[in-house]
């Protein structure tokens, strides 16, 4: 077979063509064979990145319609559909087909990216033309992006093939691989990334990982796994970091391009339609609904949780009144459409990190320090600090309040919501008194149905 790392990451074969199209296919006369993408160090860098104009580009990750943060956010309880579409409203009331066509792009645009990653790290293995700084930091880069779409596959879908090369004949008949390995692979990944990358970001754009962007996310991971120790201590690093990060009073900025509340940003400079993000693009209401390009809008279960006085209900909260209803909508991005790019999408930030530090140190009996942690996310929306309307608290109280700010502070994001219920085994309380058809097998999304039929070695989840 000929070779086939071409050009990898202006990266593109990979959006909008199948894993098997893509290897059925004669290398272009026009394409760079892997020899020259991993020649020099100036070619490698620029095939990884393409994996960053591939993150705005692909579904998974894009913040657009079959993104984590619009699906999760309708399987959750922060989105309700507006427009007639049957297939979004099958994740609204979690009962989603197999052959929905939502979930089909959302589930391949990941494992193209990691399909992306898993070629560049071959690569930069296989050939010597890169120098050994740059493959060092290279191959921290695509590790942290491949662990950080590995851990949102396995919490969607469960257990899911784990896809380490890039040898898609090989791999087209996996099998399901057990969560723990999963994880084994994402915290791996992770720690190879915080050895191999620097404390700085490149070129000062939050667009590329840097060690502490790989320790949020270990944080994450170790939060997920209830490692409450090791979540606390990723934690602490990152929040440490003051010279790279803090947060930021002025609720407006913090979505702002290069954000000093920035972890890590998707940068819409790698798309074609328009310099503002996705999330601005089909979330600002400008008209009244229906509108297929703006299908969602916030329910109103979420907008009764703020309390009058918090800013975040105010700057981050949008409304349109028609005659007949008042549509509240996400307001973090404040550009539809722009000549210039002002916003990044934002995909990790530091009130995270101190949401997740205040939760694992409340599990740890910390009960002060959590309490100091989660103030830091009160105080600058403007409620009063628990240290003074509660000192006393107790640790299920704490919890409950922690997961409540997750849930004002984090909504829209990313799918948190969604996860968090999952997580903490809410997911039939929460939802099942507000969703008529809940039942606990709805907490995984379907395996799409094509891939069932393509690979003979994979099984459908529960309730499919």
């Amino acid at each position: 077979m000929k070779n086939i790392w071409y050009t990898l990451l202006i990266g593109i074969c990979f959006a909008q063509t199948s894993c098997e199209d893509f290897v059925e296919v004669d290398v272009p006369d026009n394409k760079i064979v892997s020899e020259t993408v991993f020649g020099s160090d100036e070619t490698a860098n620029s095939a990884v990145t393409g994996i960053y104009n591939e993150l705005f580009k692909a579904e998974f990750s894009n913040g657009g319609f079959y993104s984590v943060s619009l699906l999760g956010g309708l399987s959750a309880d922060e989105f309700r559909t507006t427009a007639l579409n049957d297939e979004l409203l099958e994740f609204g009331e979690n009962e989603i087909l197999a052959e929905n066509s939502y979930n089909l792009p959302l589930w391949s645009s990941a494992y193209n990216i990691i399909y992306m990653c898993n070629a560049v790290m071959d690569g930069l293995e296989k050939y010597d033309g890169v120098s050994s700084a740059m493959k060092v930091q290279l191959l921290g880069e695509t590790a942290f992006v491949r662990a950080f779409v590995y851990l949102y596959l396995v919490n969607l879908y469960g257990e899911v093939p784990l896809i380490l090369s890039p040898d898609y004949r090989t791999n087209a008949l996996a099998s399901r691989s057990d969560a723990q390995e999963i994880y084994k692979s994402i915290i791996s990944d992770l720690e190879m990334a915080i050895t191999n990358l620097g404390d700085t970001f490149l070129e000062g754009q939050r667009i590329r990982p840097n060690k502490f962007t790989a320790l949020a996310l270990l944080a994450r991971v170790h939060l997920y796994r209830e490692n409450w120790e090791k979540a606390e201590a990723a934690s602490t690093q990152v929040i440490g970091s003051t010279s790279n990060f803090s947060l930021i009073n002025n609720l407006d900025e913090v979505f702002l391009a290069n954000s000093k509340e920035a972890i890590w940003q998707i940068t819409p400079a790698g798309g074609s339609l328009s310099f503002a993000t996705n999330e601005g693009r089909i979330y600002i209401l400008t008209s009244p609904p229906p509108d297929s390009q703006k299908p969602v809008a916030l329910t109103n279960d979420l907008i009764g949780s703020y309390a009058d006085v918090d800013i975040r209900k105010e700057n981050w909260i949008g409304r349109l009144d028609t005659e007949d209803e008042v549509y509240h909508y996400p307001f973090k991005y404040k550009v539809n459409s722009a000549d210039e790019i002002t916003e990044y999408s934002m995909v990790l930030r530091l009130a995270e990190q101190y949401l997740i530090r205040a939760e694992a140190r409340a599990h740890q009996d910390k009960l002060a320090g959590a309490i100091a942690d989660l103030d830091k996310i009160r105080t600058r929306a403007h409620l009063a600090p628990l240290s003074m309307i509660a000192p006393g608290i107790n640790k299920v109280a704490l919890l409950d309040s922690m997961q409540l700010e997750r849930r004002r502070e984090l909504f829209t994001e990313w799918g948190h919501r969604w996860l968090d219920l999952k997580r903490t085994e809410r997911t039939s309380d929460v939802l099942g008194s507000i969703k008529t058809s809940w039942q606990p097998s709805d907490g995984l999304y379907p395996i799409p149905e094509s891939e069932i039929d393509k690979n003979p070695n994979l099984e459908q989840n529960n309730g499919y």
